[in-house]
């Protein structure tokens, strides 16, 4: 027989399957011994009270061996010599989008303008000893896209979008491993998501796709209102080239930080409409005392337990302040993209077993914040009508590099305890961290933006009155987090997803402003995808 069951265990009777058959028997009245095999369907964890237990949906197999698979297979024709899409990009968004073009019959072509993950890995090494970041090799740009070697955190909100479930048994079958399919927040780990990457990969060119890395789209190549190829650098030798797909189709999965797409296709009458995002800083405290703060117990999180996490959120004077991509047991890293900026970002290991445990507290932009800012700048009034789509991207360019001005024009970032912030106060001296370029003193409060600094203490007092030594000079405040989201939208059609005006070009996950992190990406890829291959097969 099999059955399913909803248990609430103490973390010690959760931590192994013996300890889960044991409660079973105890509790269900099972012989441990009929008990062939247990699966996790749902896990999480319930620490709002002193007793923390762990909510568990099992399915359980009594003398019976379990006859399906944990995850739910994909399968993947070869597509040598089908109809061609261009993909270009190789994040969520591009690696989704170019799996489902191969279950459907056609050929992904991806362009990646950086490297492969592992030889992404190298350069993103040197940003320490260098001090410098290459802008085609980062944390944000080469296989893998931001997520890469930022995290891989796989929790979603969005539900409606498409199937964010069958983004996780994807993933599975590639090597993540199967608790993501449970967990209430799943995450691969930076660790290991590399090693899933390369394998998604590797199904795309066994089944008769191809992927160029370093090579960027420098331009589309349109005839009339209609994509017809895109030109091309190979950015190893130099060369420029054209690329034309066969099926006249281009997913544009860029990610949000391809400040060069955006310029491109402004100025080529593409287009677009600033949109909104959230800026602010990395917030880094022990990660000894957040689990003490979040499972109510000076021992932390003991044996049994994961790092913490904690989400916060508060609305002040009318613009949200928020912890965003809560990284337990992680470190913070420089995320920039190119030449005097600083940015930063977080990431954890598949262990989260740092020292460290930082979140971005950042503050909701709209696009009329721009407006204010330009009158606040000029001492005039503000301008009506300004209506600049890359507006919001020039406001979160000048934060990084008034960020990097701060920070010794170095990747050296810009710092300050917590406490200090709050209280207008230099620190004289600074915690250690985990952000390996190092640290800066720095006043952020009197420096960033007033509208962002305000905000940003004013909910720090908040988060610290909810939750009693979470306001501390213990913790640091690392400057900027600017990466939230993209900066701006790529205007397309609700329905086919296309372009408003050029057919066969759809603006694909975040760098088009459709998605918000991996999984949202993953789903937003396979749904243009299916809609590029309704577009070819419309006759």
């Amino acid at each position: 027989m099999i059955y399913e069951y909803q248990v609430r265990v103490l973390p010690e009777q959760a931590a192994s399957e013996q300890g889960i058959r044991r409660f079973l028997s105890h509790d269900k009245g099972l012989e441990e011994s009929s008990i062939r095999a247990v699966r996790v369907l749902k896990r999480s964890i319930d620490a709002r009270q002193r007793t923390i237990f762990v909510n568990l949906t099992l399915r359980v197999f009594v003398n019976e061996d379990p006859t399906t698979e944990e995850y739910v297979p994909v399968t993947y024709p070869d597509v040598s010599g089908a109809p061609e899409v261009l993909v270009v990009g190789a994040g969520p968004g591009g690696l989704f989008a170019a799996l489902r073009l191969i279950e459907l019959g056609l050929r992904p072509i991806v362009l990646e303008r950086g490297k492969d993950v592992r030889e992404r890995k190298k350069d993103i090494a040197r940003i320490r000893p260098e001090q410098r970041v290459d802008p085609e090799s980062n944390y944000s740009f080469g296989e893998g896209g931001a997520g890469a070697y930022s995290d891989g955190k796989l929790y979603t909100r969005s539900k409606k979008r498409g199937n964010s479930d069958k983004i996780l048994h994807v993933f599975v079958q590639h090597g993540a491993s199967p608790t993501i399919l449970s967990d209430a927040h799943p995450h691969i780990g930076t660790d290991k998501l590399p090693r899933v990457i390369e394998n998604m990969r590797h199904t795309i060119l066994r089944c008769g796709g191809e992927v160029c890395f370093q090579t960027r789209m420098d331009a589309l190549v349109l005839r009339g209102d209609a994509f017809v190829a895109a030109e091309c650098t190979d950015l190893r030798t130099g060369h420029s080239r054209v690329i034309e797909p066969s099926g006249h189709a281009c997913i544009l999965a860029t990610g949000h930080s391809a400040r060069d797409v955006y310029r491109w296709l402004h100025a080529n009458g593409v287009e677009l409409e600033a949109k909104g995002l959230a800026v602010g800083v990395r917030l880094e405290h022990p990660s000894q005392l957040i689990d003490q703060l979040q499972y109510h117990r000076r021992e932390g999180r003991g044996r049994c337990l994961p790092a913490a996490e904690y989400s916060m959120v508060q609305q002040v004077e009318g613009r949200g302040v928020y912890s965003f991509c809560m990284c337990p047991g992680g470190f913070v890293v420089p995320a920039a993209t190119g030449p005097e900026q600083i940015v930063v970002n977080g990431m954890s290991p598949s262990g989260r077993n740092g020292q460290w445990s930082n979140s971005g507290m950042v503050v909701e932009v709209r696009p009329e914040d721009m407006a204010q800012l330009m009158s606040a700048d000029t001492q005039d009034e503000a301008p009506t009508g300004f209506d600049d789509p890359l507006c919001v991207m020039r406001f979160q360019e000048q934060l990084e590099r008034d960020c990097w001005l701060q920070g010794n024009r170095q990747q050296t970032a810009p710092s300050q305890r917590m406490a200090d912030f709050v209280n207008n106060r230099l620190s004289y001296d600074l915690p250690r961290s985990s952000y390996a370029p190092g640290l800066i003193s720095s006043p952020l409060h009197f420096w960033m933006p007033a509208f962002v600094a305000h905000r940003l203490q004013e909910g720090f007092r908040v988060f610290g009155r909810r939750q009693h030594g979470f306001l501390t000079n213990e913790a640091v405040i690392i400057g900027v987090e600017t990466r939230t989201s993209s900066p701006v939208r790529i205007l397309r059609d609700k329905e086919s997803l296309q372009h408003v005006r050029i057919q066969g070009l759809f603006p694909c996950g975040e760098g088009a402003g459709y998605a918000g992190g991996i999984v949202s990406a993953g789903v937003d890829g396979e749904r243009c995808a299916e809609c590029a291959a309704a577009f070819l097969h419309r006759d």
